[in-house]
Parts: C-alpha cells; sequence; structure tokens
C-alpha cells in the first residue's frame, strides 16, 4: 500500500474556506428564494369572516370595525386585529373599505361631520362613496369583497385588497 506524505498546504485551506462560504451563503439566500416559490404555489382557502349582524350598522352610517386576520400567528400579536371601514347604504346594501390609503397605506378616519375619510399622512382625500376627493392618492380606498348570510356582514379576509383583485 503506497503511503502518501498528504501535507495540507495554506492554498488548500483557503479553497475549502472559500468553498464553506459560498456553501453557507448559497443557502442564505437560497432557502428564502425557494420559500417564495412554494408559498406562491400554495393557494389559501377563501376566509368569509364576519364584521357582525348587520343590525349594529345604522343605515347610512358608517363604523369602523376590526376582524381578526384568519391566517394569524400567535406571534402577529395585536396586528392579527386588522380595522376596516363599514357603510351601510340601506337594507343589506353595504360598502367595506380597507383602511389603508391607497398613497403610503396610512390609516384613513371617517370624519362624519364633512363626510370624508381623511389620510393624516398626505393630506389624502376621500369622499363617501371611498372614491379619490383630494391629496396624493392615486385612487379611491380598496374595497372589500362582501355578503350577507343570515343577517351577518361577512367580508373574504386574509388579504388586503388592492389592484389586482378589485
Amino acid at each position: 500500500m503506497p503511503k502518501y506524505d498528504y501535507q495540507s498546504t495554506r492554498r488548500d485551506f483557503l479553497l475549502k474556506l472559500g468553498v464553506a462560504i459560498n456553501a453557507i451563503a448559497g443557502a442564505l439566500v437560497g432557502i428564502p428564494i425557494i420559500g417564495f416559490f412554494i408559498a406562491s404555489a400554495v393557494k389559501r382557502k377563501e376566509a368569509w369572516v364576519s364584521l357582525g349582524s348587520i343590525e349594529q350598522f345604522p343605515e347610512q352610517s358608517t363604523r369602523r370595525v376590526a376582524f381578526l386576520n384568519p391566517y394569524h400567528t400567535a406571534l402577529d400579536g395585536a396586528t392579527a386585529q386588522i380595522p376596516c371601514l363599514v357603510k351601510r347604504l340601506s337594507g343589506q346594501d353595504f360598502k367595506v373599505f380597507a383602511i389603508n390609503c391607497t398613497h403610503l397605506g396610512c390609516p384613513v378616519r371617517w370624519f362624519e361631520q364633512s363626510k370624508l375619510f381623511l389620510c393624516p399622512c398626505h393630506g389624502g382625500a376621500y369622499y363617501e362613496d371611498g372614491s379619490r376627493a383630494a391629496g396624493p392618492p392615486p385612487r379611491g380606498l380598496y374595497v372589500y369583497e362582501h355578503i350577507v348570510k343570515n343577517g351577518e356582514l361577512l367580508i373574504k379576509a386574509g388579504t388586503i385588497p388592492n389592484l389586482s383583485n378589485t
């Protein structure tokens, strides 16, 4: 049996160290990318969440309500509660707005006296039907898909409505 007198050189050590660092860096970059593609392929089930009885929403009024994100985790804490604005037009005719301004996502507030939704961040204003009134927002408020079932107002929750699903 031949006897090898292999002595590791500095060059061999640096080559192995470089390969190891590149493998670690590749894993750190590759794992989130693979996770993104896997998460994109997995479809979530539609989640209809109750905002309560339609009787708690007087006609021609707008109320702020919050619902629990159906896809929340224990680490979400208070952010699992998602606010929205519900306008009851008449009978079972509702409009449910996302609270996010379409400019930069700041929370808008409803002002009954002026009949406007106002954004405190950059002065965005919206009419009571959610359409853009003034300021930097490029469009009206996003609207949740909703239904009335057995006297309860339900919205399709789990995602913030945006241009891709309006």
